[in-house]
């Protein structure tokens, strides 16, 4: 496979427990379909339960044609907005692989620790109904939406504890 950037021949490497593709020249790396969520869940567990999903709000998708072509396949990439953040991701619509030029993924698990918190603290109940559907409707096996799901409440717990300290002594009082 090729390099989408400078067509140098692309090395196999374990990126977080994942066999990726990587440009040692650019420094881009190739996910093949569903590996970046494998890399993603592998270098932050806390971060599981957040779906690498760029279809997921449609009213935050843009898509463009973009210059560079799939290593595997060959086709057209399209370029992708990333979510709600700044990261343009390459992807193919054949074989649903994604290319992330250098420091993408990087960028990625940054916005997904802030979108995390947010949605944490902030549209808790939703979140909570969503990943306990997921349980039964996937996308991801029933063992991972369910791990998913307890690090969902685990971290509720943290986030809660560490802001409303005053709450939890109450309740830890009241249980005495």
């Amino acid at each position: 496979m090729n390099c989408p950037n400078d067509n140098e021949q692309l090395e196999r490497i374990l990126f977080y427990n994942v066999e990726a593709d990587y440009c040692p020249k650019c420094l881009g790396m190739w996910f093949d379909k569903d590996e970046l969520r494998l890399a993603k869940d592998d270098k932050d567990k806390n971060l599981n339960w957040v779906d690498v999903d760029l279809w997921r709000d449609k009213s935050k998708f843009h898509v463009a044609r973009g210059q560079k072509h799939c290593p595997v396949c060959r086709a057209g990439l399209m370029e992708i907005k990333y979510d709600g953040s700044k990261t343009k991701v390459d992807f193919c619509k054949m074989c649903q692989g994604i290319w992330l030029d250098r420091g993408e993924f990087k960028q990625i698990i940054n916005y997904l620790k802030n979108k995390s918190d947010y949605e944490i603290l902030h549209r808790y109940a939703k979140n909570f109904v969503l990943e306990l559907w997921e349980v039964f409707s996937g996308p991801e096996t029933f063992r991972e939406e369910l791990e998913d799901f307890l690090t969902l409440l685990k971290l509720f717990n943290y986030k809660f504890i560490i802001q409303h300290s005053f709450l939890n002594s109450l309740i830890e009082n009241s249980q005495k």
